[in-house]
């Protein structure tokens, strides 16, 4: 018999994030919570209109960048990664997303996504690293 093929995932399947390589030539692919991770990690990173066959895919984090960082940029910040989600990312719901104290020395100014897999009813979160500029 040949070799015993992988039952498909019910979450997904996609490039690992980075791209990779294995050893045979063949891109490295993630699954299932990986996948979803790497898959918010990228929505985050887009900019809308950055796709072309998608324009609407992507989080507008980037408008902000340069913003002095404020109660009213953290709303932004949280409505903007909560729309993204919401129009481009079906397999989760988001239960809630904290804006960190920060920036710190390096500019970071952390995103904290805690969100539920819809088909397992699996709770997880995602710290995504927001880089800011000091404006002056």
């Amino acid at each position: 018999m040949g070799a015993a093929r992988k039952t498909p995932s019910f979450l997904g399947t996609g490039w690992a994030f980075p791209p990779q390589f294995g050893r045979d030539g063949r891109a490295v692919m993630v699954s299932d919570e990986r996948d979803i991770r790497e898959s918010l990690g990228i929505l985050l990173a887009t900019r809308p209109g950055e796709r072309v066959m998608h324009p609407r895919y992507g989080c507008n984090l980037h408008a902000l960048v340069f913003e002095h960082v404020s109660e009213s940029v953290v709303t932004e910040i949280r409505q903007a990664v909560l729309q993204a989600i919401a129009r481009c990312e079906p397999r989760v719901e988001v239960e809630r997303v904290l804006v960190l104290p920060g920036p710190d020395a390096h500019g970071v100014l952390p995103i904290e996504v805690v969100y539920r897999i819809r088909a397992t009813n699996t709770r997880s979160n995602l710290v995504y690293p927001f880089h800011v500029e000091a404006a002056s």
